[in-house]
């Protein structure tokens, strides 16, 4: 088995953590929002055998640093997509696929608009649909935008949204979140739990959670697959109930995309889920 090193690079003068395994062509793991690089572990030491894989922890996450939001620093598609365009150039330094998962799927285009010169395909999983977007909210059933604009509004007073947070971070909170989440309920184990409750006790960890919480802007997927400068494959668990796959299917329409795979018996987090398909699509991309 190929050893899993951890790594810390600077960006921006904040400390950013990262895995790098195996040999080979470049692939980049990024994980979706509140995960973080062990959201991956099931699938690096599979996809070592061949590539030469990296899992980063985007700025707020994981054990990376989680620096106040202020004018200067923003936790938003554009900020994230800069740090691993620059980590792409700085650190993998050679042509490179990245594979986002959710949020991280907008993160990966994002990235490739900005670095056409590096990265040479996304892949897509079960991608974000950003369906609270100011663009789409029109297109809410009316109790969901009032509902979601007053979550906002009531997270913008810090003492509410400590408290909020406070009741998240807890293990069975966890684990009600991951039961709506995966259809494959055997996945749910104190270790996930555990992977994504411990940084939630970092400091200012509620303050990123309010800023993405309240993030309505930025681009939408459609908007980035309509300017992606190389090819995506798109997987897509089939019973994800956050991003309905009905819904991911129109992505098919534009001319970036290659490949559109659903993932029978999985729902938001496939790789996690059914890692043994995710892999075997991501070991034959090249």
């Amino acid at each position: 088995m190929n050893p899993i090193s951890s790594q810390v690079w600077q960006w921006q003068g904040q400390s950013i953590h990262y895995q790098v395994a195996g040999d080979g062509v470049a692939i980049l793991l990024i994980h979706g929002f509140g995960a973080s690089v062990g959201h991956w572990r099931k699938n690096i030491p599979d996809l070592a055998t061949k590539y030469q894989v990296y899992a980063i922890d985007l700025l707020g996450f994981g054990a990376s640093a989680k620096p106040k939001p202020s004018t200067n620093l923003t936790y938003t598609f554009e900020t994230w997509g800069q740090q691993i365009a620059a980590f792409c150039a700085e650190i993998v330094g050679a042509p490179v696929i990245l594979v986002g998962n959710s949020i991280g799927a907008i993160v990966a285009m994002q990235a490739a608009v900005y670095l056409p010169e590096l990265v040479t395909k996304v892949v897509l999983i079960n991608c974000s649909l950003r369906l609270l977007h100011q663009s789409k909210q029109a297109e809410l059933p009316w109790y969901r935008r009032i509902g979601s604009r007053l979550v906002q509004r009531l997270l913008q007073n810090r003492a509410i949204a400590q408290i909020f947070f406070d009741q998240i971070r807890q293990p069975q909170a966890i684990r009600n979140i991951l039961k709506q989440a995966y259809f494959q309920s055997q996945a749910i184990t104190p270790e996930l739990i555990d992977i994504l409750l411990k940084p939630a006790f970092d400091p200012n960890a509620v303050d990123v959670f309010v800023a993405f919480i309240s993030y309505s802007y930025g681009p939408t997927p459609e908007q980035l697959l309509e300017i992606l400068p190389c090819k995506a494959v798109i997987l897509w668990g089939e019973q994800d109930p956050w991003e309905p796959i009905a819904l991911g299917r129109a992505f098919q329409q534009y001319s970036s995309v290659q490949d559109f795979i659903p993932i029978p018996d999985a729902g938001h987090c496939p790789q996690d889920e059914v890692p043994e398909v995710v892999n075997g699509i991501l070991l034959s991309l090249t």
